[in-house]
């Protein structure tokens, strides 16, 4: 699929710009992954893309989130490992185990945007070009702080054999080139 069918069926099923937001900067966090790690960029980028397509209808049943997602992508013939790694960043609710750096990536990255996006928010300027990797690494040990944060998701960085400080750069960086998109200018 090309990224600009991605993005006509992503708008087809989201409507809030903050989730298109949300998965735009998750794209962005998955090619610079992918590019550092030596995976398919288009493939995770997708992945990244994609990943929230049904989080509308499935918001109120967790147990469903990824699961229609899959089904539409597997009927527009989308390779199995992107899906796969959808599933699997709703792993604890589909009883699902993560196994692949794909699934790893796609659960940390699409985490840490949040916190990074919270970070920016806190700032004077809310330029995400303002935001340093320290005060992102900073923030993530203050549990009060962007509380529905998952820093146990984020920390399966480890998992791709990247220490949080080095995740926390690659994410900033990846988030920091779209920064007008993001609403973060």
């Amino acid at each position: 699929m090309e990224r600009d069918a991605a993005i006509r069926l992503l708008t087809e099923h989201i409507e809030q710009d903050n989730l298109i937001k949300h998965c735009l900067a998750t794209e962005a966090v998955m090619r610079h992954l992918a590019r550092r790690l030596g995976f398919d960029e288009d493939a995770w980028g997708l992945a990244g893309l994609l990943h929230d397509l049904d989080y509308n209808a499935t918001k109120d049943d967790m147990a469903r989130h990824g699961l229609l997602t899959a089904e539409i992508l597997e009927g527009l013939g989308m390779p199995p490992e992107i899906i796969g790694a959808i599933k699997a960043h709703n792993a604890e609710n589909l009883g699902l185990t993560r196994r692949t750096p794909f699934d790893f990536a796609l659960t940390a990255g699409e985490t840490i945007t949040g916190l990074i996006v919270a970070v920016t928010l806190v700032y004077p300027d809310k330029r995400i070009k303002s935001v340093k990797p320290s005060s992102v690494a900073k923030r993530m040990k203050e549990a009060h702080f962007a509380r529905t944060v998952n820093r146990e998701h984020i920390m399966l960085c480890e998992k791709l054999g990247l220490s949080l400080p080095d995740f926390v750069e690659i994410s900033l960086s990846a988030m920091s080139d779209i920064d007008s998109e993001l609403g973060l200018a």
